[in-house]
């Protein structure tokens, strides 16, 4: 087939909306490995930065930018999805408010490549979704463009497995899982991605890749709100649950280490159970384990802001209403500055709500980034740390473990620090003042 061929020889433009956390690294990756590439955004503010030679992505660099500027162009011009072969969607799925699964911008997204595709054209979702979404809600919309499906133009799911600050693997390293709305599609997506990437893995049908995700983050899900809930339970025993850990992943099979923290955070673990979850219901079937992971890792921020307001009543004689708290790290999880669903934003919030005043030190968060959430704290800029005296701080929450905060210069602020990663201990740090959370 001509498709297959032009997409072998790496001569097909590939063309990627969503310029984030997954669709820009995904970029450059194929522009690397010799596809002609351009990407689409809505966003003007990264089109300056790109067109300026910045990348807003830890997991691209300025130099990576350099090296692929002949293959890697950038617009927000969506008729230009004319001149692709081959269109990967990497756009967010978040939940509404009510926890159902916000497919908005995937369907935006499709309509549009509905209205400029061409002939000749293989359409990938890479977008977390729940099981049947490719199927069911994007070859409707992708039909509406007169072409036919199979025929004309071609659909396909491969799940992104982006993880922002992993240095041991990359877009390229990551075995990218792979299917096709019927088997000519799945040879297309699969030599896609071949050029792209080291592995493919192919699987039979678009639903089992999406479920191939879903699960894979449910996975990580429940492990964590187990480990959560048993932090609680030894809690209560005067055991140290890190201690615990740290002895069972001495034993060689049958377990793996997960750790607690302040809540959930990142695109995926905290929103795309939810997305099954509502789709079982579709079936009649009910998803307790899932559900129940959900609440103790969504209850985890207020379980810590309890008993940081025990804590400081205690030990510092005031109320939480009266006390000022630093909070150490917003972003989601260490040596990253992404802020998506990262739970020192709901911890901020308590405590605001509980009258307390709250200021953040994060070495890669100078200012927090317009968010769809807790737009009250957009553009809050964070402190210096090198400014922060003892009579200023009458606690410390350390909420994000960034290996570049200097952690032994909170002890100089002489106040309680509630330690919710267990770093001061990894640190070997002198732990009187330190209550781990």
């Amino acid at each position: 087939m001509a498709l297959l061929d032009v997409i072998s020889s790496r001569k097909a433009r590939v063309g990627i909306v969503g310029l984030g956390y997954v669709g820009l690294p995904l970029a450059v990756t194929a522009a690397r490995q010799g596809f002609p590439v351009t990407g689409f955004d809505i966003d003007d503010s990264k089109m300056a930065r790109l067109d300026a030679g910045e990348s807003y992505i830890g997991a691209v660099t300025d130099a990576d930018l350099k090296d692929v500027k002949d293959k890697f162009d950038w617009t927000t011009d969506f008729s230009r999805l004319a001149e692709c072969q081959a269109i990967l969607i990497c756009v967010p799925t978040p939940l509404t408010k009510q926890r159902e699964p916000d497919l908005s911008f995937v369907e935006e997204t499709t309509h549009k490549i509905a209205q400029h595709i061409s002939a000749g054209t293989v359409v990938v979702l890479e977008s977390t979704t729940y099981p049947g979404t490719t199927e069911e809600v994007l070859a409707p919309i992708l039909e509406t463009s007169g072409l036919t499906l199979g025929k004309d133009i071609f659909l396909g799911f491969s799940p992104e497995r982006e993880d922002p600050g992993n240095t041991s693997h990359n877009t390229r390293s990551i075995p990218k899982v792979v299917a096709g709305m019927g088997d000519l599609a799945g040879d297309l997506v699969e030599a896609l991605y071949a050029g792209i990437v080291d592995t493919v893995v192919r699987v039979p049908t678009p639903a089992t890749a999406e479920a191939v995700k879903i699960t894979e983050n449910i996975f990580r899900a429940v492990n964590i709100a187990l480990v959560n809930e048993l932090k609680l339970i030894y809690d209560k025993m005067d055991i140290d649950v890190w201690e615990v850990i740290e002895g069972a992943a001495t034993k060689p099979f049958g377990y793996m280490p997960f750790y607690p923290g302040p809540g959930l955070g990142g695109h995926c673990i905290p929103i795309d159970p939810f997305y099954l979850t509502w789709k079982a219901r579709e079936h009649e079937v009910p998803t307790r384990f899932i559900e129940l992971a959900g609440e103790i890792n969504t209850n985890m921020p207020h379980h810590v802001v309890d008993r940081l307001r025990e804590i400081v009543d205690r030990e510092v004689g005031k109320g939480l209403s009266r006390a000022r708290i630093l909070l150490v790290g917003v972003a989601y999880k260490k040596n990253v500055s992404d802020m998506r669903e990262s739970p020192s934003m709901k911890l901020m919030e308590l405590l605001d709500e509980a009258g307390a005043e709250v200021v953040y030190i994060d070495p890669h968060v100078p200012e927090i980034p317009p968010m769809r959430e807790y737009k009250q704290y957009v553009a809050r800029s964070a402190t210096d740390p090198k400014t922060l005296t003892a009579d200023q701080i009458d606690a410390v929450l350390i909420a994000t473990d960034h290996d570049a905060t200097d952690y032994a210069a909170l002890l100089d602020l002489d106040c309680p620090i509630i330690d919710t990663r267990n770093v001061m201990a990894k640190r070997g740090l002198d732990m009187d003042r330190v209550r781990k959370v």
